[in-house]
């Protein structure tokens, strides 16, 4: 398909990538490699590589890829935080509307003791691997939190007493309940996102406009 083939996607790994694989696969793309070699990572044939989902704004904000998919909480993530602080520069084109998850702030079951300590303390420890969505969440919401970064399972967090509360995606709440922790608080809803460079967008707009199209058809088709 000429508007794909002209343009070179970033595409992300993990749980967001069956899903992207299947719409690129609807579009018309050849994507039997894509799907059978998960050690390959740039298919110049179709015009796809292949990175970490938190990657991808970054190979596309520096015209390595045209466009992107990622997960709504990475752009949230990556977003400017502070006055004159940067955030990534790329357009959000469309919402792609799968792998859908939920940011929220969990605690352990029972009477909530992030609400404990913000009472006793005046602050409450909140683990993340979300640290800005975080900080910026407890600032709008008038709260004073410290935040723990951490890469590994955040479940664990206050499990073993490193904090009171957690701010993470969840899905089913599965994992969640699974350890012992309940939702507290909504923060927002994640979905995969498409994303284009700046320049990209312009210089290449005929097949970026063609491919979205196509997509909003694909999108009302599912809906139809």
């Amino acid at each position: 398909m000429a508007s794909i083939h002209e343009l070179t996607i970033a595409v992300p790994r993990g749980a967001l990538f069956e899903d992207t694989v299947e719409m690129l696969a609807r579009l018309g793309v050849d994507t039997e490699e894509l799907r059978s070699n998960d050690r390959k990572l740039l298919f110049e044939d179709i015009g796809v590589i292949t990175m970490r989902p938190s990657d991808v704004p970054t190979y596309v904000e520096a015209g390595a890829a045209d466009l992107g998919i990622t997960g709504k909480d990475v752009l949230l993530e990556q977003a400017a935080h502070a006055p004159g602080e940067a955030g990534r520069d790329v357009y959000e084109l469309l919402d792609l509307g799968y792998g859908r998850c939920t940011m929220v702030l969990a605690s352990r079951a029972g009477p909530d003791p992030a609400l404990a300590s913000l009472r006793r303390l005046g602050v409450m420890r909140v683990a993340t691997k979300y640290p800005r969505v975080a900080a910026r969440y407890f600032e709008q919401t008038g709260r004073q939190a410290e935040i723990v970064e951490v890469k590994g399972s955040v479940e664990l967090a206050p499990l073993a007493g490193l904090v009171e509360a957690i701010v993470d995606l969840t899905a089913t709440g599965s994992t969640l309940r699974e350890n012992d922790l309940i939702v507290r608080e909504e923060i927002a809803v994640c979905t995969a996102r498409l994303i284009a460079n700046p320049v990209a967008h312009k210089l290449k707009a005929g097949p970026i406009d063609r491919l979205l199209a196509k997509l909003r058809g694909m999108s009302a088709a599912r809906v139809a």
